[in-house]
């Protein structure tokens, strides 16, 4: 969807991410991408050379980022709000990747928008989503309606994950970051679909409890979960760990073991 000039919200400038490595345009208002945009990207293997899906793509942070690091990937971002994905597919353009990015304008909830939006069932290879975080009724909603669209899911949890996950090829590698008090929601939600779960807390600092997991499954799989040592982000003093400061670079790896199919 096109909007005039005239029309169009005022946008930021556009900003570095990844230590410069990609220029990125947001709203100036709303969801703003940030170190769960750089954890989550960075969960998606180097090699991967089929599909991946960005799922809840906001302006594209994870899907760009996504897609410099598995160089052979085809990537499709998928985001309900028109104008956000217009700024996405500028973003797109504006990194030299649309031979590679396709933007994909659809409720993921509805299986008839999804394939009006070109999405096919069992199609990705690698499927990488930052759910809505909260619920209505359980916080207050914030004004901005963006912001409110972003973190806020009407339905809950489990149905953005069965749609997520009925995306994903058999022995494909999904991937999720939600709050870490919500760790029960995001189990119960994958259910069976998925197995060989490896659950990463992130904590802002040693000995601080986490407040994000990240949570990797492979569809199909019968192997049990891998409850991993938390990765911390800060020193005492506020500076990012080593490990943090080169993930938000674009560079390293998440500590995940490895991927079992059984």
């Amino acid at each position: 969807m096109n909007v005039p000039p005239n029309t169009r919200e005022k946008r930021s400038e556009a900003a570095a991410f990844l230590g410069g490595r990609l220029r990125l345009r947001q709203m100036p208002r709303g969801h703003r991408a940030g170190t769960d945009a750089v954890l989550l990207a960075a969960a998606a293997p180097a090699q991967t050379r089929g599909l991946i899906l960005d799922i809840g793509a906001g302006t594209g942070a994870v899907g760009l980022a996504a897609a410099l690091r598995a160089p052979a990937a085809t990537l499709g971002l998928v985001e309900i709000d028109p104008e956000t994905c217009a700024l996405a597919r500028e973003n797109i353009a504006a990194n030299a990747l649309a031979a590679r990015i396709r933007v994909h304008e659809a409720d993921l909830l509805s299986i008839a928008a999804r394939r009006a939006g070109g999405l096919e069932n069992e199609s990705a290879e690698v499927l990488l989503t930052n759910p809505p975080y909260l619920t209505p009724g359980r916080v207050r909603v914030s004004p901005d309606p963006r912001r409110a669209l972003a973190h806020m899911s009407a339905a809950g949890l489990e149905p953005w994950l069965r749609a997520c996950i009925a995306l994903l090829r058999s022995g494909g590698l999904f991937v999720m970051i939600h709050r870490a008090d919500a760790l029960s929601d995001c189990l119960a939600g994958v259910g069976a679909r998925l197995g060989a779960l490896s659950l990463l807390p992130i904590a802002p600092r040693e000995g601080e409890a986490a407040t994000r997991i990240l949570l990797r499954g492979v569809k199909g799989s019968k192997a049990p979960l891998a409850l991993l040592p938390p990765l911390v982000l800060h020193e005492a003093d506020g500076a990012f760990t080593p490990r943090a400061e080169a993930l938000h670079r674009g560079e390293g790896e998440l500590p995940w073991p490895p991927i079992l199919f059984a």
